[in-house]
């Protein structure tokens, strides 16, 4: 795949003119080319698979609109993985239907019970009956599936199959002084599949990095008798909640989520671009009867600032840099300036109703970690050269009731425990509790529980949420999070607490058409604005409610609408946001096409909006939208038979001031190839 983004900014000083309007024709006149290009090959026939729509509106649903929780790359890595390879619904038990690795174990388990006790599932319609579903949940898992009967699935035969992935980004005009290298986005995938032995490499370097800044491999063997998998080089891998180990994405808090997925036991090849946060070495899964164990072992060089002790006698690690851009000579003395060496045991039991386990880990550095103890926020930072977690967890399914949790410590000082229910009192109605309580000083330098805060640690809080069926064809989802912070945190000297309630109401009467509102309220405290003295406290309260309404009269055409409306006190400044969605794909030709235009206003950066947008394979986009403008794009893609697929994605952002319109477009084109 071959992308390339061109990018530039234009700023006139005139008076205020109908930016609307404006816009909108500079957008007609700038996509004519895009759309001439796309239109000349149309003489050419073949079956178009939007299954990257469908993976991005699976994206939204799992995230909304809050992208800083967790690893998107991680998300979209994992959900084209599951549309390549899909999962045989009718064909094994949990193990296979657990790669659906965004089902809580609950669902899990009841649908494989179901397919036991019932047979094959034949429609998807019938896994929105399954207790733990409806029919929200059936969609989000249908591009994923394969209801292919279990029982007379041939063997697949052993073919050599492969892809190149290359990226090329560039934003002329756009190089920073400071960068040592040239002002492009690269990035190459590579994968190849043969039979039970897989295999794969990326590269990447950064606008301004030099080239080959960052390399990653792996080859993985996949077995079903006492030895499950094998994997060399680059491996991600989670256990139980995430608290020891959780190298994948993080478990976003939706108050109104059906249900959060757990961390899992599974280790898989390491194939994203996040620098520091993987394991380099070996691993293996084994298993024999109902007992299963994972070893890993690993040596990496990853990125942190050094310095010397006061007598210049130590060299000791000052903090981690986390960014992975290596542009400027400051951030160049960064890279792989630490060895990490790390190991872990896990190991677990699956009796008929309950599974527990037990997890160790242990990261050793080649440097000792030194905390800046004259810094009140760092007081309960690590110190030293060694870090252990040890892990608890279990899972109990108890009739119409999950129980699941786990208990973890680090260094035998610090502790963080999370606890969860899943209940199904009826068919229409799902009740999720979950608590967490995750001590100050707790350190896991590659876990990453469910919360509200990014470092894992310095958290307590408590979430309650339900779904309902409340009518035919009507669904009501609503929670409450109460999270308090006992310790000083980003943005915030003081112990702190917040509050976030949402309510969610959806309306399918048909297949064709649904309708969706929102509610949403977040209470925060942050520092306030003070420049003296201890800081005041700002009470934030911010406020979001949100309508759409999506029809598809056909196959071939989709529309949908969207309003945003928010309020965030103090202050009282406000956004909104409309927008137009139109999917078009036209009978007899191997072509689909995505427009949006959408307005904004918003007071400021607090009331900013977010909207996801269609984009290149294993690419999303989510721009934040502040200030007062409107943002378009026209998206084209086209099928090549079955050896490649080409996209073309024109993007054009209008911010308008007191005085000037600033202008920022972008074209991106893609070219996939399959060999």
């Amino acid at each position: 795949m071959t992308s390339v983004v061109l990018s530039r900014q234009i700023g006139t000083s005139c008076g205020p003119p109908d930016f609307l309007r404006v816009t909108f024709s500079k957008l007609y006149k700038r996509i004519s080319a895009t759309f001439l290009f796309v239109l000349i090959t149309t003489f050419c026939n073949g079956q178009v698979v939007n299954i990257a729509n469908e993976i991005t509106e699976a994206a939204e649903m799992l995230f909304e609109d809050d992208p800083g929780q967790g690893s998107l790359e991680i998300l979209f890595d994992q959900l084209h993985d599951l549309a390549e390879n899909p999962v045989r619904i009718n064909s094994a038990g949990e193990s296979e239907i657990a790669r659906l690795f965004f089902l809580n174990e609950f669902q899990v388990q009841s649908l494989a019970e179901y397919v036991r006790s019932s047979g094959n599932i034949l429609s998807v319609y019938e896994i929105a009956a399954v207790p733990g579903f409806d029919r929200r949940s059936a969609e989000l898992i249908l591009p994923f599936i394969d209801l292919s009967p279990g029982d007379t699935r041939a063997a697949d035969p052993v073919r050599f199959r492969s892809s190149l992935i290359s990226n090329f980004i560039i934003s002329p005009g756009e190089k920073e002084p400071a960068d040592t290298g040239l002002p492009f986005r690269l990035l190459t995938k590579y994968r190849f599949t043969a039979g039970r032995l897989s295999g794969g490499f990326t590269t990447e370097k950064d606008k301004g990095e030099k080239m080959f800044d960052f390399l990653s491999g792996h080859l993985a063997w996949s077995g079903k008798g006492f030895m499950r998998k094998i994997i060399i080089g680059d491996i991600s891998s989670s256990f139980g909640q995430g608290l020891c180990i959780n190298t994948g994405f993080r478990t976003y808090l939706s108050p109104a989520a059906a249900a959060f997925p757990s961390s899992g036991n599974r280790i898989r090849p390491f194939t994203s671009t996040d620098e520091n946060n993987f394991f380099r070495g070996a691993a293996v899964h084994l298993a024999y009867r109902k007992a299963e164990m994972i070893l890993l072992a690993s040596h990496n060089l990853i990125d942190a600032a050094t310095a010397f002790s006061e007598d210049s006698s130590k060299l000791f690690t000052e903090t981690f840099y986390k960014s992975g851009i290596h542009n400027t000579l400051s951030s160049i003395e960064k890279k792989d300036a630490l060895a990490e060496t790390s190991a872990a045991i896990c190991s677990w039991y699956n009796a008929r109703h309950i599974k527990a386990g037990i997890c160790w880990s242990g990261s050793w550095f080649s440097l000792p970690v030194r905390a800046d103890l004259s810094d009140p926020g760092s007081l309960y930072e690590f110190s030293g050269s060694r870090n252990d977690v040890v892990a608890l967890h279990y899972s109990s399914m108890l009739g119409r009731i999950l129980l699941y949790g786990e208990l973890a410590m680090n260094d035998l000082n610090n502790y963080a425990m999370v606890q969860g229910a899943v209940l199904r009192p009826s068919d229409r109605l799902g009740v999720n509790v979950l608590l967490r309580n995750y001590s100050p000083g707790f350190t896991s330098f590659h876990g990453n529980g469910p919360g509200t805060s990014s470092s894992g640690s310095n958290e307590k809080g408590i979430l309650g949420a339900f779904t309902f069926e409340a009518a035919k064809h009507l669904f009501i989802s609503a929670g409450c999070d109460l999270s308090s912070y006992p310790w000083l945190r980003y943005r915030t000297g003081f112990p702190s607490s917040s509050r976030r309630t949402e309510i969610r109401i959806r309306y399918v009467p048909s297949e064709n058409l649904s309708a969706d509102l929102v509610c949403d309220m977040k209470y925060s405290m942050i520092n306030g604005d003070g420049t003296t003295g201890l800081p005041e406290i700002d009470h934030i309260l911010n406020r979001l409610i949100r309508g759409q309404l999506k029809y598809s009269p056909g196959d071939k055409f989709t529309l949908a609408t969207r309003i945003d409306f928010r309020i965030v006190n103090p202050g009282r400044s406000t956004g909104m946001m409309m927008l137009q969605d139109l999917v078009y794909r036209p009978a007899g030709v191997p072509l689909s096409f995505w427009f949006r235009y959408c307005i904004f206003n918003t007071g400021g950066w607090d009331s900013r909006l977010y909207a996801w947008e269609n984009d290149l394979l294993y690419s999303f986009s989510i721009p934040a939208l502040s200030g007062r403008g409107s943002r378009s794009y026209i998206m084209a893609e086209w099928e090549i038979g079955k050896i490649a697929e080409m996209r073309v994605k024109y993007a054009l952002t209008s911010i308008r001031d007191m005085y000037n319109i600033i202008e920022k477009d972008e074209l991106k084109v893609q070219l996939r190839l399959r060999f």
